[in-house]
């Protein structure tokens, strides 16, 4: 069986809800050719898609070196590596402010990978708002509302932290 028959059992297992199956026949098809980008672009969603970030990663790496003018193969793998800052940069708020100030230059990184990822902006915006930088915080709940202009939370946070703001800024009069 060559690659592009491993291939179509993987999306017959996607299908069938088995993608375990599919990763099989997706991995099988990438040892037969290890050199095809496209092969690794698919292994990689496939992965994304069953939360295994390490793997997609790693497979939407490989699909954008192999053809590095593919810009969907770039998207994808900035996308994931902005999933992967994020994760990190969730770690950092339940330690000292000191750390806090690492979650933002990752969020950072994260929004500059991918402008569009709500989760990132929001963490920011968080963020900012626990290190009483509360000008930054309500500036990135306002891009959270530009991608998302029915986001609760982040309606309910920006509400808080301009008050919150307020207050900050009479102890200071």
């Amino acid at each position: 069986m060559n690659g592009e028959q491993k291939i179509k059992k993987a999306y017959q297992s996607i299908l069938n809800s088995d993608f375990e199956q599919a990763i099989i026949w997706f991995e099988e098809a990438i040892e037969q050719e290890p050199n095809n980008a496209i092969y690794h672009y698919k292994l990689s969603i496939t992965y994304a898609r069953s939360n295994k970030l390490i793997k997609a990663l790693e497979h939407a790496e490989k699909a954008s070196l192999l053809d590095c003018n593919n810009e969907e193969y770039l998207f994808h793998y900035e996308h994931l590596k902005a999933k992967e800052l994020t994760k990190h940069a969730e770690a950092y708020f339940d330690q000292e402010d000191d750390q806090l100030h690492l979650a933002v230059i990752l969020l950072k990184e994260a929004t500059v990978l991918d402008p569009l990822s709500v989760e990132a902006w929001l963490l920011m915006g968080i963020a900012y708002a626990q290190l009483e930088e509360y000008s930054q915080a309500i500036q990135t709940l306002k891009e959270v509302l530009n991608l998302d202009p029915n986001h609760e939370i982040a309606k309910e946070l920006l509400k808080q932290y301009k008050m919150m703001f307020k207050i900050y800024l009479q102890s200071y009069k």
